[in-house]
């Protein structure tokens, strides 16, 4: 099966996923009968649309060389679209966002209208319009996921979403911004605040303006998207959100002589999310280190489920985009 693919975004992600396409595809037609024929390619300066399939090599040679898509030279049609009017031209089975568009929800209620799937790592759509997204998919029978969305690759949306069915959740605490956590970890070490995001920043982890991580609004958002899936639908207006950016290092060292550590902690309950600094002891599953993400979900049936695993990464978070794609595909052949 041919599946046509739009993807939107082609920073960092949209790269690594678009190798994975590259790298992995004898591997998705031998395991699951699937060809992915990208036949877009969005970035903030253009649209590249070939109906005939994009290739892959030379998109990113364009943009590793020079920056962005609208300098491409070659065969291709190149279009100023924005993200709604592509959505709407470009015939796709599959669109994929990982863009960092705050109003995406616009162009993914479009895309899922035109009857098009929709496979997301973009959290602000989901954390200010899950009810209006899910509602829109469902009605039209269509997948609209979101693996990515929290912790990268590591399977905590598929987990809630299709197979913990049974049981009831009766609590979620998570450490969910690998940000944040290196720079506790360096703290601890003895590093400045200053320091440790700086170098952070250097290493690709935090972002050049880190206010979204460093002010718990990313780990809010990921914390918002937790309770939609666990109990009901609400909207991080709702929530209550303190970041790290009043720590010091006398407080890290304040936890360590506690034989504790300080993690940027999401508790969320049914109606009730915080995300805010706490001490936890440090043999809990919460006392992650580096860029470590790590979710502990309490249920009536199954009792208590550790989950740990990379929160942040190319890879890791091509790795949940693409199993999403593959997902998505399979169930639009049913």
């Amino acid at each position: 099966m041919e599946v046509n693919v739009s993807i939107f975004g082609f920073g960092n992600v949209g790269r690594a996923v678009a190798r994975v396409l590259l790298d992995k595809g004898a591997f998705f037609r031998e395991r699951y009968g699937l060809a992915f024929r990208v036949v877009s390619i969005s970035d903030t300066s253009a649209t590249l649309w070939l109906p005939e399939g994009i290739d892959l090599r030379e998109a990113l040679l364009v943009k590793e060389t020079h920056g962005r898509l609208s300098a491409w030279t070659n065969d291709y049609e190149v279009y100023s679209f924005s993200p709604i009017e592509a959505v709407k031209e470009i015939e796709a089975d599959v669109v994929i966002d990982v863009t960092n568009d705050r109003n995406a929800h616009e162009w993914h209620i479009k895309a899922l209208k035109g009857g098009k799937a929709v496979v997301t790592s973009n959290k602000p759509p989901l954390a200010f319009h899950y009810e209006e997204l899910i509602g829109e998919a469902e009605r039209r029978k269509l997948p609209y996921l979101f693996e990515a969305t929290v912790m990268a690759g590591t399977p905590i949306i598929g987990l809630l979403r299709e197979n913990l069915l049974g049981d009831s959740v009766e609590r979620i605490e998570a450490v969910l911004n690998g940000t944040t956590t290196y720079i506790l970890t360096r703290m601890e070490e003895g590093t400045t605040f200053e320091e440790a995001l700086r170098e952070a920043q250097e290493l690709g982890i935090a972002e050049r303006d880190p206010s979204g991580d460093i002010l718990g609004i990313d780990a809010g958002y990921k914390a918002t998207i937790l309770h939609c899936l666990a109990f009901r639908p609400i909207t991080f207006d709702e929530i209550k959100v303190r970041g790290i950016d009043g720590l010091t290092n006398e407080d890290v060292e304040k936890a360590k002589k506690a034989g504790k550590t300080l993690r940027l902690v999401a508790s969320v309950e049914k109606g009730s999310v915080s995300v805010e600094p706490r001490e936890v002891p440090r043999e809990s599953p919460l006392a992650v280190s580096s860029t470590q993400n790590a979710a502990v979900i309490r249920t009536d049936l199954l009792g208590e489920l550790v989950l740990r695993g990379p929160g942040a990464g190319l890879n890791e978070t091509a790795s949940g985009v693409v199993s999403d794609l593959v997902k998505a595909s399979l169930r639009l052949r049913e």
